[in-house]
């Protein structure tokens, strides 16, 4: 009901409630908005995309599965040398370097265009500055965050709500480092590119350094999702993945409720 003094503010906040406000539940714990529709879309799709590029270029990979520095490729000493994948973890499931191209070319734009759309979203939102701004405090804070995921402990109550300094400096690593280094050598192995940025090749150190700093910024990628995938499952994977699905997040209290 409103009266007299209620604002038309007041009025429109009665007849709207908030539809993302935090929802109490039983046992002190808390059904909390945590990720927009644009978020959970980019995600998933990233998901896809990260792991067709991932199959992809194994296959471009295992056409000549060693690796070098420098300008040519030195083939009595690779810096270093892989053996052959089985078709199963190649895309397409057979040795084609043609058709591993297209399909990594293709979802390598994929990824870039659905990275910078997840990127705008957040950054418009205000979660960029949450997830890679680190502040004097999270850095003293670097031994005990450690120590923490070491233990397999996970933040509760209003420390669920924000993002640890080890999140934050490995979200800054992926999105400053990796990324950047990923599409830059990227780049670098494009002929049409090398014509049109010839300067880019020579920053790198040469084709070959290029392909092998392509390949190190990719393992990093994959490395950093591999850690992710364990972190959802060891975290709650129920969860988590309900958070990714629907938005919403179950926070559980800091302390057990006094009975």
């Amino acid at each position: 009901m409103t009266d007299d003094t209620t604002t038309d503010v007041e009025r429109v906040a009665i007849a709207r409630p908030d539809r993302h406000a935090d929802r109490p539940l039983s046992g002190g714990r808390i059904d909390t908005w945590r990720h927009p529709l644009t978020v959970r879309l980019t995600h998933w799709l990233n998901v896809l995309a990260m792991t067709i590029l991932v199959m992809s270029g194994i296959n471009i990979l295992m056409a000549h599965p060693h690796l070098y520095w420098g300008l040519k490729s030195t083939f009595d000493s690779p810096w270093m040398s892989f053996p052959l994948a089985p078709d199963w973890l190649m895309v397409p499931m057979r040795r084609d370097l043609g058709a591993a191209r297209g399909w990594h070319f293709l979802f390598a734009w994929i990824f870039v265009i659905n990275g910078l759309i997840y990127l705008a979203s957040i950054t418009i939102s205000g979660r960029l500055k949450r997830m890679i701004g680190p502040t004097k405090a999270d850095l003293a804070d670097i031994p005990h965050s450690i120590v923490e995921h070491a233990q397999l402990k996970f933040p509760k109550g209003e420390e669920a709500r924000r993002y640890n300094v080890l999140q934050k400096l490995t979200y800054l690593l992926v999105l400053l480092v990796l990324l950047p280094m990923m599409l830059a050598t990227g780049l670098a192995m494009s002929p049409t590119m090398n014509a049109a940025l010839p300067e880019l090749l020579w920053v790198l150190g040469g084709r070959q350094s290029a392909r092998t700093l392509h390949f190190l910024s990719a393992s990093g990628l994959v490395g950093f999702v591999v850690v992710h995938v364990v972190l959802v499952f060891v975290a709650g994977f129920t969860n988590n993945m309900r958070s990714m699905i629907t938005g919403w997040f179950v926070i559980e209290p800091d302390k057990e409720e006094p009975e």
